[in-house]
């Protein structure tokens, strides 16, 4: 998963160390690590919705958010429905990345014809959509899949983008437009960025950090709430050698994880995962199963749990933060 644009889009954003940070402006207390454990993918298989389930069902996953181009999303929708205490967002689909299993926009090839590689599909990467889509055909694509969503009668606790496609330079103006339109809370951090900067490694940030402050300054000011942090590079695989057991995978992904909120600052942080209960079919189109795999025994660890008690961790959803947004001038 391509994630260099979205991080030197965002990474940075509001370097203020001593400022408040958007988790002290909605209400939660000072010092407090408030994290978003996000299941990225329901919808786009059976193995992901199932793993998805028992993550925020048995784990400490807190929300997800559900590619509505895919097959699976009306089983999906029926799993919400009985479980509508769920945080369930919209995962903005502009790609359709695997060889094999391949889905199409939702606007039509008449309405959006910019979106479709010679397969009829969704372009499969990042850079082909920047180069071959325009922004007017996304945002339509945009507010189709939105429009999918509440057509099973449930609104959206937020919008993010698959694979960060719609953090690139061309497309951010849409879909920050559209959450803002739509009153739906947009997935963006503009905080001290603490985990997303050490991702970075050197690269320059320049205008692009410049853009990510006006666009969270933007999203705050029309009443939507901002994220701290994000961190998102957690397709961490094992090391060579170890056998990809339930135990090995489990121990493995717990620890990084732990490592990750060990190096998280105060604020609202966002961590993704890609929790999956793989069946054989996975394996036909995707040779991630054994590490998303490893986010659901995460997820459920009760290791991973214990170890936020003892520390003080606060868990939280996109709709409790809009309930807190509220509330804040």
């Amino acid at each position: 998963m391509k994630r260099t644009l979205l991080l030197l889009l965002m990474a940075g954003a509001c370097q203020l160390a001593n400022a408040q940070t958007y988790a002290e402006k909605l209400g939660f207390p000072k010092g407090k690590k408030v994290i978003i454990f996000h299941v990225d993918d329901a919808g786009m298989s059976y193995d992901s919705n199932v793993g998805t389930r028992k993550s925020l069902n048995e784990g400490v996953a807190t929300s997800t958010s559900v590619m509505m181009p895919c097959g699976w999303v009306p089983e999906f929708m029926a799993l919400y429905k009985q479980n509508p205490k769920w945080d369930v967002g919209v995962h903005l689909t502009l790609t359709s990345e695997w060889k094999t299993y391949r889905w199409q926009p939702l606007s039509g090839k008449d309405k959006a014809p910019t979106l479709y590689d010679p397969e009829g599909s969704l372009w499969h990467e990042v850079a082909q959509v920047v180069q071959h889509s325009s922004a007017d055909d996304v945002e339509k694509e945009i507010r189709e899949q939105v429009a999918r969503f509440r057509q099973f009668g449930i609104e959206p606790s937020h919008i993010d983008s698959h694979m960060g496609t719609l953090f690139t330079p061309k497309f951010v103006e849409r879909y920050v437009k559209v959450g803002i339109e739509e009153k739906i809370p947009v997935m963006f951090p503009c905080g001290h960025n603490t985990l997303i900067s050490s991702s970075l490694k050197g690269q320059g940030q320049g205008q692009l950090i410049a853009a990510a402050q006006e666009v969270g300054k933007k999203l705050w000011a029309s009443g939507l709430p901002v994220l701290d942090d994000l961190f998102a590079d957690t397709g961490w695989n094992l090391p060579a050698g170890q056998e990809p057991t339930d135990e090995n995978l489990r121990a493995f992904k717990t620890k990084k994880f732990i490592e990750i909120l060990d190096k998280a600052q105060p604020g609202v942080t966002m961590i993704i995962v890609h929790s999956t209960d793989p069946t054989p079919v996975f394996s036909h189109f995707s040779g991630s199963g054994n590490s998303r795999k490893g986010d659901m025994l995460a997820m459920m660890d009760p290791e991973l749990k214990s170890y936020m008690e003892k520390n003080g961790i606060v868990l939280s959803t996109f709709k409790e933060l809009k309930e807190r947004r509220k509330g804040v001038r």
